[in-house]
């Protein structure tokens, strides 16, 4: 989906495909049958942007085999879909029944974090619509912080990885005329958990292409104020590569017992789901959910919020509700001023299947519903910014 900017610039919106697990090339083409075009016409739309997620296996297949590629383009044309940017974050394995930490490696210290990404960043020049010239990936924030911040060297090795990747692009614009740029994309418990940890290592890499992917239900898993971060990404000079408009579970009042059984209701086995509450002393936090229900871990007399990425058109019933207004605020800033900070906007409910049992879609058609008024919903909030929908 595709949107004037009043300043003349075009905002590209697209919805996230890691919703749909796939591991393979076969896999990737079955998404795009069975719930990317489904989408688009649910929306009534002739075209619909897609963050594509192509795990290691389906970006090595496309990577090896040039007439591949050039037939995947061909059905994202033939589908209406197309496709701007790429999420990068996960490396394999992010349908598995288990993903918690795994999906942090490799990470920027390891060599294969810099090979799939310098991979992604090729397709992604090849699948652009003709009338595009900038392409955008997000990937993880550096690294889970353990080992990272027990291993001296980890810094170095990590800047340096993103400097070789900051030159492969500069020469991938030179030859294909395409500029990609990577956001490192803060998560709670990473090495960059906050959008002021991503400006020490970005300012150390120094590079135009690579910034910062904003993440709205990160951004207020970790309370960050929208304004105050976004100030600070502009006056370090970080550029926002992409915004991932999501949104977190809040909890008002976690020491009600019948707001820690409506919490368990959340915390699953697959996702990892980081929970964090301000306190006068800061931020205090746990891994996952679970932990901070269990007692004793984080103190319950300030709010709680869980990264659980929740649909942005249907916040959980009370006791619970979503840091929407999060979201509302972020894309102000983002969107809504004289000049976008970013151009690329992306829609990542990825727990559609880790929602409690009652309100997990239990068809295809219930999930394309979903993210149908998921889009709807930005969609609205774009044009109340005074942005106006292209056809």
């Amino acid at each position: 989906m595709r949107f004037r900017h009043p300043d003349g610039s075009v905002v590209h919106l697209s919805y996230c495909t890691n919703v749909h697990p796939a591991e393979t090339l076969d896999g990737v083409r079955a998404q795009l049958r069975d719930h990317c075009e489904p989408v688009r016409r649910r929306l009534g739309r002739a075209g619909l942007g897609i963050g594509l997620w192509l795990a290691r296996d389906a970006a090595r297949a496309l990577t090896n085999d040039p007439a591949e590629l050039r037939a995947l383009r061909a059905e994202l044309d033939s589908r209406g879909l197309e496709v701007v940017t790429l999420n990068g974050f996960p490396y394999e394995g992010f349908g598995a029944d288990e993903v918690k930490y795994r999906v942090y490696r490799p990470d920027w210290t390891e060599p294969d974090r810099l090979a799939h990404t310098t991979d992604l960043a090729r397709l992604l020049a090849a699948l652009l619509p003709d009338d595009v010239t900038e392409g955008t990936i997000s990937t993880l924030p550096l690294a889970w912080r353990t080992p990272y911040a027990t291993d001296p060297g980890a810094p170095r090795t990590a800047r340096t990885a993103l400097t070789t990747l900051a030159q492969r692009l500069d020469a991938l614009a030179e030859l294909t005329g395409k500029s990609i740029r990577v956001g490192l994309e803060p998560e709670p418990g990473c090495t960059v958990e906050t959008t002021v940890d991503a400006i020490a290592p970005l300012t150390d890499v120094g590079h135009e292409r690579i910034g910062i992917c904003v993440d709205t239900c990160h951004l207020a898993t970790s309370f960050e104020d929208p304004g105050t971060a976004l100030d600070a990404l502009t006056a370090a000079g970080i550029p926002v590569v992409k915004s991932q408009l999501s949104a977190a579970l809040h909890a008002e009042h976690p020491h009600l017992p019948e707001v820690r059984t409506a919490l368990a209701a959340f915390a699953e086995p697959r996702f990892l789901h980081q929970t964090r509450t301000r306190t006068a002393a800061g931020l205090r936090g746990t891994d996952d959910l679970d932990e901070a229900i269990a007692g004793g871990a984080l103190p319950d007399s300030t709010p709680w919020r869980a990264h659980f990425h929740v649909p942005l058109h249907a916040p959980p019933a009370p006791p619970l509700t979503s840091t929407l207004p999060v979201l509302r605020t972020a894309l102000t800033r983002l969107v809504g001023g004289a000049v976008p900070l970013t151009r690329h906007l992306e829609v990542e409910t990825y727990t559609w299947q880790a929602l409690p049992a009652e309100l997990r879609p239990r068809t295809r058609t219930q999930l394309a519903d979903g993210i149908a008024a998921e889009l709807t919903l930005a969609r609205d909030l774009l044009v109340d910014l005074g942005l106006k929908e292209l056809p």
